[in-house]
């Protein structure tokens, strides 16, 4: 490193939280495509609201040549289109809140691939994660048994859990 060099950003001992390393990424990332407020990617369902959220994604903000007036590019199915286009006005009311200032004068809906972030994917929502059957009673007296020691309530049921996957984990595997 030679004094002309400029100081590099001093790093945290221990764990960082994942957004505090990310950040300087996303943010590029979205003026890349015209968002200059992450939180209109990051929070949309909130911004918006979660009907307008399950039916449409931004994908870009394109500036006109002045300056003023944005356009908002919004990704829906055709089916959705109108329902979407019936909701502009309000949509465009909420965007604009979150930016602070009238940013956003215009919102237009494709009905085509995604070119940005959405990456053609409208309306994602994960399949519930299906549930583990009770363990054993035995296996719950062991894991019980195994943490009663430890003094501190919150630091002795994570154990049992722990117990209890681990004993569960080896029944299955033997039987």
């Amino acid at each position: 490193m030679t004094p002309t060099d400029p100081p590099r950003a001093r790093r945290m001992r221990g764990f960082e939280p994942a957004a505090g390393l990310l950040k300087e990424q996303m943010r590029a990332a979205g003026e890349a495509r015209g968002f200059a407020v992450a939180r209109l990617l990051t929070h949309w369902a909130e911004v918006v609201g979660d009907d307008i959220a399950a039916i449409a994604v931004p994908v870009k903000v394109g500036y006109g040549r002045g300056g003023f007036g944005a356009t908002l590019t919004l990704l829906t199915t055709g089916a959705r289109a109108p329902l979407v286009e019936m909701q502009k006005t309000r949509i465009r009311e909420r965007v604009n809140a979150c930016y602070g200032y009238n940013a956003i004068s215009k919102v237009a809906i494709t009905q085509t691939a995604a070119t940005g972030f959405a990456d053609g994917q409208v309306a994602f929502t994960p399949a519930p994660t299906p549930t583990e059957p009770a363990p054993p009673p035995e296996t719950v007296a062991a894991a019980a048994e195994a943490a009663r020691p430890v003094q501190d309530a919150g630091l002795r049921a994570a154990l049992e859990a722990l117990g209890q996957n681990i004993l569960s984990r080896s029944a299955k595997r033997k039987g």
